[in-house]
């Protein structure tokens, strides 16, 4: 039976904030996932699932089932640098970007994979089931309801996802691949809250609600009617928007690592963050990297006060230690004051931690490639 065609992400109508915090994982994975909380029927699973499909397929090893990036020797696993320091030739072909659905039901080995003890034991060899880890390097990892899963599985999830790598031990044997993933979760906090030390982990974390507006909400129906009566021809009408699209998260992933910031945003950014007395650093460096994120999607080389705040909406709310997520919005009016506050005060420095003769060479280079 021919599965039904992905519903396209940019025909999800609203939650603009929701999309905004997926795309920008998509550009730098490196951010550290997003956590979508909200109540049924908001259309959270669609979207994820929607941005799985925008992303390019990827190159890999034809032997690997761990995904390893062929440009990338320094993360390949244990598998693919013993082959290749035996000399063995290793195939590459392109495999769609992996979008990996995992159980609230999942156990540590289903997770993490398991090693083979008896055969170490017996005949020396070191044996690795892959586990869900593996599947999704690379690729997405989704939870929903994350906030049933078990507390100690989710905290695997979040330490491959910020080490980028997973290491088996067993007995006195260790297997180590690649990790790397988006990590979406999402939830109904009617049934029950993440610890707060879970949440804080999530990068970005947004709360979707079911749409007023009576016009969106019209639409809704419409493209939803639109899309069951006619799938493949529903997906054919909006090619154009998520090839357009998908184009412009691919050159913003090609940019992100070559936007550049000063230390007045450095100095910015950590006012604001110890002006709400958040605990830790995380907050300081996801805000960074989604600002970086935000600026390459926008076609920016350096980062502004705008890329700042946006990532500043999807990175604090949930690390706040008092008052629901609706009051943290309620507070952007006020933290774009202090900002503008902030940076009067450092002045017009010009600090920036990537030179000008560095992004004219960058610019350059950008130049001569095809």
């Amino acid at each position: 039976m021919a599965k039904r065609p992905i519903y396209p992400f940019t025909a999800i109508v609203g939650q603009k904030q929701m999309k905004r915090a997926l795309i920008l994982n998509a550009i730098d994975a490196r951010i550290g996932g997003v956590l979508i909380r909200g109540e049924r029927g908001t259309g959270k699973s669609t979207a994820a699932r929607a941005l799985a499909a925008l992303l390019p397929e990827m190159d890999v090893f034809t032997e690997s089932p761990f995904n390893d990036d062929p440009e990338h020797p320094d993360t390949w696993s244990d598998v693919i640098r013993e082959r290749a320091e035996a000399g063995e030739t290793l195939h590459i072909s392109p495999r769609k970007i992996p979008f990996i659905d995992l159980p609230v039901s999942a156990t540590e080995d289903r997770v993490v994979g398991t090693l083979d003890i008896e055969k170490a034991i017996q005949k020396g060899e070191r044996h690795f089931d892959p586990g869900v880890l593996a599947a999704a390097n690379r690729g997405i990892l989704y939870v929903d309801e994350v906030n049933l899963l078990d507390d100690h599985v989710v905290d695997l999830l979040l330490d491959s996802a910020a080490m980028g790598v997973n290491v088996v031990e067993r007995e006195g044997i260790s297997f180590s691949h690649p990790a790397r993933f988006i990590l979406i979760g999402t939830m109904n906090p009617e049934e029950g809250d993440l610890r707060p030390q879970l949440l804080d982990r999530f990068a970005f974390s947004v709360e979707v609600r079911g749409i007023s507006d009576t016009a969106e909400r019209m639409e809704i129906v419409q493209r939803h009617i639109a899309y069951e009566s006619d799938s493949d021809g529903f997906k054919r009408y909006w090619a154009p928007e998520e090839k357009t699209l998908a184009d412009r998260i691919m050159q913003a992933r090609q940019a992100v690592d070559n936007v550049g910031y000063s230390k007045r945003d450095l100095f910015s950014i950590a006012t604001l963050t110890s002006s709400l007395h958040i605990d830790g650093h995380r907050a300081d460096i996801v805000i960074l990297k989604g600002a970086r994120a935000n600026a390459a999607f926008e076609g920016r080389d350096r980062i502004t006060r705008e890329d700042i705040l946006l990532a500043f909406e999807l990175a604090i709310p949930h690390r706040l230690k008092r008052g629901p997520f609706t009051d943290a919005q309620v507070n952007m009016g006020e933290m774009s004051s202090k900002l503008d506050q902030v940076e009067s005060e450092w002045g017009e420095g010009d600090d920036i931690e990537q030179s000008d003769e560095q992004s004219e060479e960058q610019s350059a280079k950008k130049k001569v490639l095809p």
